[in-house]
């Protein structure tokens, strides 16, 4: 089946947010329940795929393409559906600007050390 049709031409979904290639997808369901994944006729064999994929481990965005052979882009959109339909949890990474300088952690050190 070609891309597009999988997304139905979608290039984004509606979640309108930026999924990182390293963010970690889960269902929040227990081990066997697929969350009512299998109950939601609006959802493609793809759907269920990344639902079944994450059920027992957290899985990167870019994992999920590679196992699935499907392009980023289309499984970014999938995410986003899933999300939408609380399929799914998407535990994005840390941004860079929230991450602590440096500098400041080995001025810490340095200043534990001449305690």
């Amino acid at each position: 089946m070609r891309p597009y049709a999988m997304t139905r031409g979608r290039t984004s979904s509606a979640a309108e947010m930026k999924i990182d290639l390293i963010a970690l997808v889960i269902t929040e369901a227990e081990p066997g329940d697929d969350g009512g994944a299998q109950d939601d006729h609006s959802l493609s064999p793809e759907h269920l795929d990344i639902v079944e994929r994450c059920q027992h481990q957290a899985v990167s965005v870019a994992e999920l393409a590679s196992d699935l052979d499907l392009p980023v882009g289309v499984v970014r959109v999938l995410v986003g559906d899933l999300l939408e339909g609380a399929h799914v949890q998407l535990h994005q990474p840390v941004p860079p600007a929230e991450l602590v300088d440096e500098s400041i952690l080995r001025e810490v050190i340095n200043g534990l050390r001449a305690l």
